[in-house]
């Protein structure tokens, strides 16, 4: 097995670039003596041809090479782990120090999906999620984000396979408390030196933590997505803890701020929905969550739930999911029922926990 550890300590005292953004890049190489157009050769090097060994950057002058490799590395873990669903979907493994992150490709006819984790479980406890509830043990680390774009697309180009199109912050964790790390990743991402992705091609989807995404609102612009899942704080708080502390009026309000201000929603920020039977499902619901919603411009995904080893709750079953989202539309919304991807290999939504059977050895691609 790749032992991303023992890599990671042997470099633990150089500058991983993977860390930085354009700017931050461009003052360390700088500080190293290159010329300001090195900043743009570098990134393309390393997020255009994923290339980590500065001996191959021809372009670059052997001095500022030779310093290169003095202070700094290019590192992205490598995934460990893999398996595959019979639909093409693609759970990925990387484990540091014996924790697990969980990124899932999903492919379709037009586009590849990438769902990327910001941190390794979570600590937001929602009682529907594996993830929540498995606990919380940290924060990634910016490279440790961008790693799972930069293993993913080097995959998928060896099977000649095009590269991740759309970007969603929908694995393990709520990216909103990570905020300082998810914004400079999403720097990186949207950059044209980096993976130049299309801000309406990236989403981030948030819990609610009110006051990071307020602060979001003024440093990034990208697609929103907020995982509400109940039409009533009586229900919420029931499903999600964190509405006791920030309820469903304070995060509509604060959403509608950020699409207010931002460029990425013009198509209306994504309320995500999951369908529990007998508990958040029943028409009276769909109605209410009609009425939050008339002063927000949104489309709505309903999720049949996920099961996951010691949960209690059900899915709501397909003709009850079909009448909510029919009054849904009768209303007006763009609604849209989600399709299970990956669930055979727990890589649904809401299944990821870093448990996953390798099977490295059997994997297609297509």
């Amino acid at each position: 097995m790749i032992n991303n550890e023992s890599i990671l300590n042997r470099l633990d005292s150089k500058i991983n670039l993977l860390n930085l953004n354009r700017q931050e890049l461009h003052r360390f190489l700088i500080s190293l003596g290159a010329k300001s157009f090195s900043t743009q050769q570098i990134m393309h090097w390393i997020y255009h041809y994923y290339c980590s060994d500065f001996n191959k950057m021809l372009n670059i002058s052997a001095k500022i090479r030779n310093q290169l490799q003095k202070n700094s590395r290019i590192f992205a873990p490598e995934f460990t782990e893999e398996k595959v669903s019979f639909d093409g979907t693609i759970k990925w493994i990387t484990e540091i120090n014996k924790q697990k992150i969980e990124t899932v490709y999903i492919p379709e006819q037009k586009r590849s999906t990438l769902c990327v984790s910001s941190q390794i479980g979570c600590p937001l406890k929602c009682h529907f999620c594996a993830t929540g509830q498995q606990g919380f043990n940290r924060n990634l680390q910016v490279f440790e984000i961008i790693s799972q774009i930069w293993q993913a697309n080097k995959r998928l180009q060896k099977k000649n396979i095009n590269n991740i199109t759309n970007i969603v912050f929908m694995g393990m964790g709520e990216p909103l408390l990570n905020l300082k790390n998810v914004v400079s990743a999403l720097n990186i991402i949207l950059d044209e030196f980096g993976f130049a992705l299309s801000k309406r091609k990236i989403t981030l989807s948030t819990s609610g933590v009110v006051p990071a995404l307020d602060k979001l609102r003024s440093m990034i612009d990208v697609s929103l997505a907020i995982s509400l899942h109940a039409s009533n704080d009586v229900i919420r708080d029931l499903i999600m803890p964190i509405n006791k502390k920030y309820n469903i009026q304070s995060i509509l309000d604060s959403t509608l701020k950020y699409f207010r201000s931002s460029k990425a929603n013009r198509g209306g920020v994504t309320i995500e929905y999951v369908m529990l039977n007998g508990i958040n499902d029943a028409n009276q619901h769909a109605e209410q969550l009609a009425v939050l919603l008339r002063k927000l411009p949104s489309k709505i995904n309903l999720i049949p739930w996920n099961p996951f080893l010691g949960s209690s709750f059900a899915s709501s079953n397909i003709n009850r999911i079909n009448i909510f989202a029919n009054i849904l539309r009768s209303k007006g919304f763009t609604t849209v029922i989600r399709k299970n991807r990956g669930k055979d290999i727990d890589a649904a939504c809401g299944q990821l926990t870093g448990n996953v059977k390798n099977d490295i050895k059997n994997v297609k691609y297509s």
